[in-house]
């Protein structure tokens, strides 16, 4: 499986966790929306760096960089992770 696969079966996960099982696409906000909150996003840090080898002590952290799919995708890609 590769990493946005593994990161929209977490955030599936963490949805489901919260009653939340209406449906996202790479685009949806889920930070900024209230969908997740601060708290989910501890996990997706930890989730990341444990899963993708993001450390965001060199990448700095910010919501914005983990609110939606697309923008983990260009988190991963800019940290220069592989599969």
């Amino acid at each position: 499986m590769d990493h946005i696969a593994e990161v929209r079966q977490f955030l599936k996960q963490v949805l489901a966790g919260r009653d939340d099982r209406q449906p996202f696409t790479d685009s949806t906000s889920l930070f900024l929306s209230g969908r997740l909150s601060s708290v989910d996003a501890v996990d997706l840090v930890v989730f990341l760096e444990e899963r993708c080898a993001i450390d965001f002590t060199e990448v700095g952290f910010d919501q914005s960089k983990i609110d939606s799919i697309d923008a983990i995708r260009l988190l991963i890609c800019a940290a220069g992770v592989s599969r």
